[in-house]
């Protein structure tokens, strides 16, 4: 039995990370390419929002998706769906057709199909890992995506500087026929739900209300929301702040990127070997803790390669918050509710930290970015003895289970 799952889990990592490296690899190489040959911000800004509006506006649905029909086939569909469309952009910019609004295009075909894979990957892994491995399995598959975001976008550089766009993109189309390829392997019992007509709205409307009424899933979402933005300046203005601080050498950034992925990866193999508290909660907290200690360090002026060790432990504490942040929603959210909830946090995820950049953006032009970075870790450390002190948690802890919740009423979607 534990061979069995041990498989399935090996090779759906396998499948992903294969089909991860592609899709960030081309991904990279179409908003740079879009980047090199307009020079413009304006249109730099366009491709960024159609790789993540339709991300967001599809999440949603994508939840009743998942929570509906049969995950691996959703999963199989939208990575296909991504590299077909890939497929007919690379052969018409072969035949000549390189129009600069055809890559916009592709951008919002990849993104939907993005938004529909994010929660549904997740939801899908505790329907082939046992609850008590959940832990370590998702601090591996964490390791494994940052290892995919170190490598893809180097590759991508160097094939973008000496090979032509279009040949680029048949390597997502390759990397996503292996991944789909290998994912078919993995053997899931599927229990046929009512596939009758959905009322999608009222799908949606039946996981929103199931995420309020639920005192777990609710007090950890306003824990999320308040977490992504005090991580907002940390994860965007920190470019900015090496360039005006450090200087505006290239280099600087790459090592800036790199570091914080490799203290990625570390945190990935920390939590994936070590497992975190018994209490996921107190892992959370103290990953928390330590982010708010390293930002703060980081707005100290140490220099350049002292702000580089507190970058890459900063990226160290992110899976020490993440992964059993993930964990505990897979084993506390009803199954049959998990496509959506985890809809729920791609879209917070994905649109609270721009929303929180309207804020600290501007901020940035009258006020030095290391003052931000030390009021929003002291914020983050704060925030952190108010997450292992909360009592929906600390009940949670004593009941060891979930808190008792008020059970949705029934909108009218069917199960």
């Amino acid at each position: 039995m534990e061979k069995t799952w041990k498989k399935k889990a090996g090779l759906f990592l396998t499948s992903q990370a294969v089909s991860l490296f592609g899709s960030s690899l081309v991904q990279y190489a179409i908003i740079w390419y879009i980047t090199l040959e307009t020079q413009s911000g304006v249109m730099t800004t366009l491709a960024t929002l159609c790789g993540f509006i339709p991300q967001v506006l599809i999440s949603l649905f994508a939840g009743v998706w998942a929570d509906k029909y049969n995950k691996k086939k959703l999963i199989m569909l939208a990575d296909g769906t991504i590299a077909l469309a890939t497929l007919v952009i690379a052969i018409l910019f072969l035949a000549g057709f390189d129009f600069i609004w055809l890559l916009f295009v592709v951008l919002c075909i990849r993104s939907f199909g993005s938004g529909i894979q994010t929660p549904t990957v997740t939801s899908f892994i505790p329907e082939i890992v046992p609850e008590q491995h959940l832990m370590r399995v998702n601090g591996i598959n964490t390791t494994v995506q940052s290892i995919m975001l170190i490598i893809s976008p180097a590759v991508s550089g160097a094939l973008l500087a000496n090979v032509e766009l279009e040949y680029i993109f048949f390597v997502d189309v390759i990397t996503a026929v292996i991944g789909i390829s290998v994912f078919s392997f993995v053997q899931v019992h599927y229990q046929k739900r009512d596939q009758g007509k959905v009322d999608y709205f009222g799908a949606i409307k039946e996981g929103i209300l199931y995420t309020k009424n639920h005192r777990f899933v609710s007090r950890m979402m306003i824990y999320l929301v308040l977490a992504n933005i005090l991580m907002a300046p940390l994860s965007i203005l920190n470019p900015l702040m090496v360039t005006r601080s450090f200087g505006a050498e290239p280099w600087y950034l790459t090592l800036n990127e790199m570091i914080f992925f490799i203290g990625n990866i570390l945190g990935g193999v920390l939590i994936s070997s070590w497992g975190g508290f018994k209490n996921k909660i107190h892992t959370i907290g103290l990953g928390c803790l330590l982010c708010g200690v390293f930002s703060v360090l980081m707005g100290l002026p140490l220099g350049f390669v002292v702000y580089l060790v507190w970058m890459a432990l900063t990226g160290l504490t992110m899976p020490m918050v993440n992964t059993p942040f993930i964990t505990l929603f897979q084993e506390h959210v009803d199954p049959d509710k998990q496509g959506r909830v985890f809809s729920l946090i791609s879209v917070i995820t994905g649109a609270v930290m721009p929303l929180a950049m309207v804020f600290f953006g501007p901020l940035a032009d009258y006020v030095k970015i290391e003052y931000i970075l030390i009021a929003t870790g002291l914020l983050f450390m704060a925030g952190s003895f108010f997450l292992v002190r909360d009592k929906v948690f600390q009940e949670l802890a004593h009941k060891g289970g979930i808190p008792a919740q008020e059970q949705p009423a029934e909108p009218g979607a069917q199960e």
